[in-house]
């Protein structure tokens, strides 16, 4: 009986050391990097049906965004102004499908009460970064929060003529604010503004929080869509060499916007290219 308890010990420590490092064995865990997804690649469907898409692409991160119906039984969207109650709901549903959300965004609150309530759902559901496009007036107020919350805010850039397009103007908008407070370098949009990913990466070092990862078919147009990760022209080999060079640690969501209804296979095989190129 005893060599019996012993042998079933032995087993449960084993599968549990299994389970536990499962992360870390992915080759950007060793660097501090939390590769994960942007909800918004799977927005034809509801939050949980995007995080059963996720861990099928072999992703353990999400990170939600606003407006997404919430799903698996829960009613309402990814607000946060949503009650305690319905946080709760998800962050059970998230433990038990083993998904982490890590960041929330990109997201603009209205007004100083608005901005508290985002930092406060931020508390409770354990994020690490928002990702933001704010106004410029509203930083000093978000740069207290972060600080008094320790959640970073990550500026995103969307393409230009969009406020925060080009990495200069991000630089001057953080200046003498918190350092929790700082980019989220998309470098698909950069791409789409006709910048260089990685020129544009060594212009915000040591302000990089978070990355919104695409590969585009074209340079210099708006119109421009995703690729496998390794076939376009968003150098992600150089983004990932720049990376290290920086130390980089933080959240990479990968953001694919295309083939809309059936990208799961797109973004595994992105997925897949990253990890052998980081390695």
């Amino acid at each position: 009986m005893k060599s019996k308890l012993t042998f079933f010990l032995v087993l449960n420590i084993c599968l549990f050391g299994v389970v536990n490092t499962s992360v870390a064995q992915d080759p950007e865990a060793k660097l501090g990097w939390k590769l994960g997804a942007q909800a918004y690649t799977f927005n034809r469907f509801t939050f949980f049906e995007a995080i059963d898409k996720i861990d099928s692409c072999g992703l353990k991160y999400v990170e939600a965004f606003p407006g997404q119906a919430i799903g698996g039984g829960i009613e309402g969207k990814m607000d946060y102004h949503m009650d305690a109650a319905k946080r709760n709901q998800i962050l059970q549903k998230l433990k038990e499908k083993g998904i982490k959300m890590v960041s929330y965004g990109v997201v603009n609150a209205k007004g100083d009460a608005d901005w508290l309530q985002l930092f406060e759902f931020g508390k409770a559901m354990g994020l690490e970064n928002f990702t933001s496009e704010p106004d410029v007036k509203d930083i000093p107020l978000i740069s207290k929060l972060c600080d008094q919350f320790k959640i970073n805010l990550a500026i995103h850039n969307h393409p230009q003529p969009s406020p925060y397009w080009n990495p200069d103007i991000v630089i001057a908008a953080i200046k003498g604010q918190s350092k929790r407070v700082g980019s989220c370098a998309d470098i698909g949009h950069w791409v789409r503004s006709g910048l260089d990913p990685v020129e544009s990466l060594k212009k915000l070092e040591g302000h990089v929080i978070q990355l919104h990862v695409k590969d585009l078919n074209e340079k210099n147009k708006k119109e421009a869509h995703d690729v496998h990760w390794g076939t376009g022209v968003s150098n992600i080999d150089g983004v990932i060499r720049e990376l290290k060079r920086q130390r980089f640690k933080g959240v990479l969501s990968v953001e694919y916007e295309h083939n809309w209804y059936n990208n799961v296979p797109d973004v595994t095989a992105s997925v897949k290219y990253f990890r052998n190129a980081v390695k």
